[in-house]
């Protein structure tokens, strides 16, 4: 024989009704069944919410109480055949004006007791399971109506009553024997005192009905029929990668239901669980999907035998209470009298932890009861408080709990370290930790607006392995930051296969728009985000990234503003990696760039700038690695401006220097203002840069700028500026002839040694590393303890915007 149980979005309407109906008729075929089932969806807390109204005399409950009475004659239209609605029609109105003498005494009286609100919330099930009943029966099925509430006896603790086992075993057992029909409906929820009172069975109570009869009998299993398929490896409200899962040990299924998985309420099902009866959840609307099996004799397969883990579960609107005090160390009994005076509350004590040096207890409990704890447990310790042996209660709010949990973390080691390792690194504080002995749940405190992205990190840490989901931030859409959005939408799908992460472009940014989207923006929005856009500013941008709290999130600057690198600590602080382009933070006060790198190995995240200083060459990563290795850099020699690399090899005479500048700001290489590159400013950053990178604390001010620009070049606009160059045309031809008489070229060579730094323009003999250096190409010479004699030398493209686009999104991979 088997039970099934429908919920209340099951029957919430006849067409849910009609599904219910198939699949009775399909289990009836194969099985002698009996079937509970719960209120309409809804019905019991109007009823509730109706009786409150009445009670304060607010005659609003007269609105609620036709309301469900139309709802409820409406079923039995859609349900009952014409010719025999009008007995049924009676039916429900006979009993809705039962109802309403009840609400009209609760007005009256202005009293609305537990015994009464038990009588009132019995209607529910009583009359959903009678409609149902005799819908069945007017299909020729073999079917009876069965009054739960006279087989469940209870005592007399109203909303919440206790089951006497015995009789109500002997009971269930008798009315099975004694009705044959093959199909049995019942409501659930509802029982009877020994007094005939009428009782409800509290949260989870048509559950508990379907299990107390599942037990009774030793049934074959009990199905659960809900509007999921199935218990969840995470809420799929908050884990949009969420997996049903298909077999689960009764451990298991009550540690994941305690924390919030809202399928199962653990009190209902511990009959069953006890008769080591199996379980069923399935999916009303999707009867074919496999649902979940909850059972002490699971047949896993191997390969699903090595998951540590079975689900991620939370629980919201936490609080922690702190008791401590120097007088509770070695003192006997302080944890039980604080367990107790909250116990006399009727407060549940959701976690506990406890440090070895006893001087702190700290409890979770639930929000709403965090006054009336406080309250209890200061008057508790009243004279421990006085006395200084113990401080007031402290209390915690807008926290919650989550958990992992699963049997193969038994004796496990390492399950601890990975949790608390991603969510470190995504800059998640655990506030409280609680382990059981069971070892089949690790639950920590964290904060309630955390809980999104921390039950993202686990589950694609325990569940999603196979592929990692990056959210990038991009500030700077130009024409470097276009070139990466289009390498990063062209490479994803290589990522996903052969290294088993997946880029979301998560927001843009310019100067004057933004945009969001936490599923990412697709090739096709990024297209014209400028017209769904907002008003941006770097604070709004980086506020709306820190509001949003996505797991593993990289913030991209691909710009040139001073005021982008002043959120880099903001969003350092919260754990997002930073990857810039921007050369402004790494060479602002040495004071400040030491700050952001700091923040950055304080919260567990990366600030990396390899494109500050040669495009994509790997420049900075090379001194990084040196330094790692305990090699010691002494010397750097180096051309660092693709720009001027380009213009001096390009400007041979034949041409002026103007109209060679202008091909260089035409093919990309420039920024948009040129002087930025052509007076050395840029060069002497990028030489701080290195500098700093290799141990010595430089300012910009320390570095010596050898400028070849007349003074008057450097005035007045970008405009202005090639005019002048026309102008000073005789001093560039005098520079290059110079180089020439003395067999050499012309280069704009940065040089640190000693310490100190220098760039400016150059006469190049042949015989140099740097004489055969062509187009924008870039060049580093290193000369360390170890490459002493022979130098490290690395050479390559060091401007345009692909191979910095390309440098840059190097940066992101290696951030993850």
């Amino acid at each position: 024989m088997k039970i099934l149980k429908f919920g209340g979005t099951s029957v919430a309407n006849s067409q849910n009704i009609l599904l219910v109906e198939n699949i009775i008729k399909k289990e009836s075929l194969q099985d002698r069944i009996v079937v509970i089932v719960s209120a309409l969806h809804g019905a019991t807390d109007q009823l509730i919410k109706a009786a409150e109204y009445a009670s304060a005399k607010d005659e609003s409950y007269l609105q609620i109480v036709k309301n469900l009475e139309e709802k409820h004659l409406s079923l039995v239209k859609d349900l009952i055949p014409i010719l025999e609605q009008s007995s049924w029609l009676s039916f429900v109105k006979k009993h809705f004006n039962d109802i309403e003498d009840l609400y009209n005494g609760i007005f009256v009286l202005g009293e609305l007791t537990d015994r009464i609100k038990d009588k009132i919330a019995s209607y529910g099930e009583f009359l959903s399971s009678h409609i149902i009943a005799a819908r069945l029966q007017y299909q020729q099925l073999d079917c009876i109506w069965m009054n739960s509430a006279d087989l469940i006896r209870t005592d007399s603790n109203f909303t919440n009553a206790k089951v006497n086992s015995e009789i109500t075993e002997n009971n269930i057992k008798n009315y099975l024997n004694d009705h044959p029909n093959q199909i049995i409906i019942g409501p659930g929820f509802i029982a009877r005192d020994d007094k005939n009172n009428a009782t409800t069975l509290g949260r989870g109570g048509s559950d508990y009905t379907a299990s107390l009869i599942a037990a009774a009998i030793h049934a074959e299993e009990l199905q659960i029929w809900t509007d999921v398929s199935g218990m969840m490896t995470a809420d799929p409200r908050l884990a949009s990668n969420a997996k049903p899962i298909s077999e689960i040990s009764y451990h298991e299924a009550m540690e994941l239901s305690h924390f919030g998985a809202k399928v199962l309420y653990p009190p209902s099902i511990q009959p069953v669980m006890v008769k080591n009866i199996d379980l069923k959840i399935k999916n009303t609307f999707d009867p074919n999907a496999k649902g979940t099996l909850v059972s002490h004799n699971l047949d896993i397969p191997e390969n699903e035998k090595q998951q540590v883990a079975v689900g991620v579960s939370n629980m919201s609107n936490i609080a922690l209470l702190t008791l401590e005090g120097s007088g509770m160390v070695g003192i006997p009994g302080i944890s039980a009298k604080l367990f107790q005076c909250l116990s006399q509350e009727k407060i549940n004590i959701i976690l506990i932890t406890q440090g070895s040096s006893e001087h702190s207890i700290t409890l979770a409990i639930h929000e709403k009861d965090k006054s009336i704890a406080e309250s209890a447990i200061n008057s508790s310790f009243a004279d421990d408080i006085s006395l200084k042996r113990i401080d007031p209660v402290k209390i915690e709010i807008g926290l919650s709990i989550v958990a992992i949990v699963g049997e193969n973390m038994k004796s496990k080691s390492g399950v601890s370290a990975k949790m608390f390792g991603c969510l470190g690194n995504n800059g998640i504080n655990i506030r409280t930790i609680a382990q059981g002995s069971s070892e089949r749940n690790i639950s920590i405190v964290i904060s309630e607006k955390d809980t999104k992205k921390a039950v993202n990190i686990l589950h694609e840490e325990f569940f999603e392995a196979e592929i990692k989901q990056i959210h990038l931030y991009i500030c700077g859409t130009g024409n470097v930051g276009s070139k990466l959005i289009q390498q990063i939408y062209e490479q994803n799908q290589y990522l996903r296969e052969n290294s088993l992460i997946n880029l979301r472009i998560a927001g843009l940014s310019n100067s004057r728009k933004m945009i969001f989207s936490d599923k990412g923006i697709s090739e096709q929005e990024y297209l014209n985000w400028h017209e769904s856009g907002v008003e941006s500013s770097p604070q709004d941008f980086a506020t709306g990234i820190i509001s949003r709290n996505l797991r593993n999130s990289v913030f991209v600057d691909i710009t040139a503003s001073s005021d982008v690198p002043e959120v880099y600590e903001k969003l350092l602080k919260r754990s997002i990696n930073i990857v810039a382009c921007n050369k402004i933070a790494a060479s602002s006060d040495f004071e400040k760039y030491k700050t952001l790198k700091n923040t950055a190995r304080n919260h567990n995240c990366k600030f990396y700038f390899e494109t500050n200083v040669g495009a994509g060459l790997p420049v900075i990563g090379t001194i990084n690695d040196l330094i790692k290795s305990g090699d010691k850099i002494t010397s750097i020699e180096a051309v660092l401006s693709g720009t001027l690399n380009f213009v001096f090899n390009n400007y041979d005479g034949s041409r002026t220097f103007s109209e060679v500048v202008a091909q260089a700001q035409e093919e990309g290489y420039t920024e948009p203002d040129p002087r930025l590159d052509l007076s050395g400013t840029d060069v002497a950053r990028k030489t701080l840069i290195l500098a700093r990178e290799a141990g010595y604390p430089l300012q910009i001010e320390e570095i010596e700028n050898i400028g070849f620009l007349p003074e008057a070049c450097m005035e007045g606009s970008v405009e202005h500026f090639y005019e002048k160059l026309s102008e000073y045309e005789e001093h560039f031809k005098a520079l290059l002839s110079d180089a020439k008489q003395e067999g050499k070229i012309l280069k704009y060579v940065a040089e640190f040694k000693e310490g100190k730094a220098k760039v400016g323009l150059q006469h190049v003999a042949s015989e140099s590393d740097l004489f055969h250096l062509y187009g924008k190409d870039n060049i580093v010479i290193f000369k360390t303890l170890r490459y002493s004699e022979q130098p490290l030398v690395i050479k390559g493209a060091g401007a345009g915007a692909e191979v910095t686009a390309s440098g840059i999104f190097a940066d992101i991979i290696r951030s993850i």
